[in-house]
């Protein structure tokens, strides 16, 4: 459902209430003193810290705050967290009684394996004024969605405003139930920018690094302009042509493969386990073979040496878009292994949302 104006941000608790089953211990915009408040009134004895790799370098003076504000002992996860979908399992930073999580919004719409405290790790800066007169200068289309990362979501409205008095139409949209906040990109779920997608002449990613424009890029068919708030450039369109040039070839590749890997994450954020055996039969109604593989995190060593063909990944959809060149065989997403094994067509392509 999209809007003109930014919607008021949903909160957990009313997710909560509808239903969805999401369980979070709490969520806080920085690394700051409501998240220690809350943590010694809590009574912890014993935290988990997880860190996105960016922040890793970090990590021992990142714990040991925590630890001398908070009054627990703070355990590091070794594992970075790529998103809300891969954070600490209940025994893998063993004693802990609750995690922490930093860089990444929660997905309201799964059930964690301990009490988790989000640390979205707002970002403050971003002039938008500025950035507007940036986006006039590149002769953008006068229609845009506007979608942001997580850190730079506080910057969304300022800049739809700024960018409506000097004659623009920006919309925002409000995601599925695995998105937290309107206007969120999210790696595996771009469903606000498919609700806009009919109803603009293009997208403005307000963030930093290519993950989200590729896969925005990859999710519709406008073209997409990333916005760096903090250096106020903005580069060029997402090259659409290329990277979907880049996954038929993924595809054609797979063609013939007769023995399929059908590889399952077991991460709560990840799993896809009633996908995983209907594509697993699938496969084998056109008379291939089909094997299911389990795994927390995935790594490329760990398909070495295997006899299949190719795979068809049903956990995170950026394993098989992002890190293909990883593997030595061909990994697909499930709408290009249906394309692979003659179910669908190439065109359009469709983008692996998970939902």
């Amino acid at each position: 459902m999209s809007a003109d104006v930014l919607p008021q941000l949903r909160t957990v608790q009313a997710r909560v209430e509808a239903g969805a089953g999401f369980e979070p211990a709490g969520v806080f915009p920085r690394f700051e003193e409501p998240l220690f408040a809350t943590l010694r009134a809590a009574g912890y004895h014993r935290l988990a810290l997880q860190l996105p790799a960016g922040l890793a370098r970090n990590g021992a003076d990142l714990a040991a705050e925590l630890a001398k504000k908070s009054g627990a002992r703070v355990d590091l996860a070794a594992r970075s967290c790529f998103g809300a979908c891969d954070v600490p399992e209940a025994g893998e930073v063993p004693g802990a009684e609750a995690a922490v999580v930093l860089g990444h919004a929660p997905i309201p719409n799964i059930r964690l394996p301990l009490p988790t405290y989000f640390v979205e790790m707002r970002e403050r800066a971003g002039d938008t004024a500025a950035l507007s007169r940036t986006v006039v200068q590149a002769q953008l289309p006068r229609s845009l969605g506007l979608v942001a990362s997580i850190q730079h979501l506080d910057l969304v409205e300022p800049l739809r405003s700024a960018l409506a008095e000097v004659g623009y139409t920006v919309r925002v949209a409000t995601g599925d139930h695995r998105l937290a906040y309107a206007a969120q990109a999210l790696g595996c779920n771009y469903s606000p920018v498919e609700a806009l997608a009919g109803e603009v002449e293009g997208f403005l990613f307000l963030g930093t690094g290519a993950f989200h424009p590729r896969g925005l890029a990859l999710a519709v068919d406008r073209p997409v302009w990333p916005l760096d708030p903090l250096r106020n450039e903005i580069e060029p369109p997402v090259d659409r042509a290329s990277l979907l040039r880049e996954r038929w070839l993924r595809v054609a590749s797979a063609r013939d493969a007769e023995r399929w890997g059908v590889l399952v994450s077991s991460f709560a954020g990840q799993f896809r386990g009633a996908m995983a055996e209907s594509l697993r039969r699938r496969a084998e109604a056109r008379g291939r073979s089909a094997t299911l593989l389990a795994f927390g995190r995935l790594d490329p060593a760990d398909l070495q040496g295997r006899a299949f063909d190719a795979y068809v990944n049903t956990a995170c959809p950026r394993i098989a878009t992002d890190d293909a060149a990883l593997y030595d065989r061909p990994i697909l997403t499930p709408p290009e292994f249906l394309m692979a094994i003659g179910e669908e067509p190439l065109e359009p392509y469709r983008f692996d949302t998970f939902r």
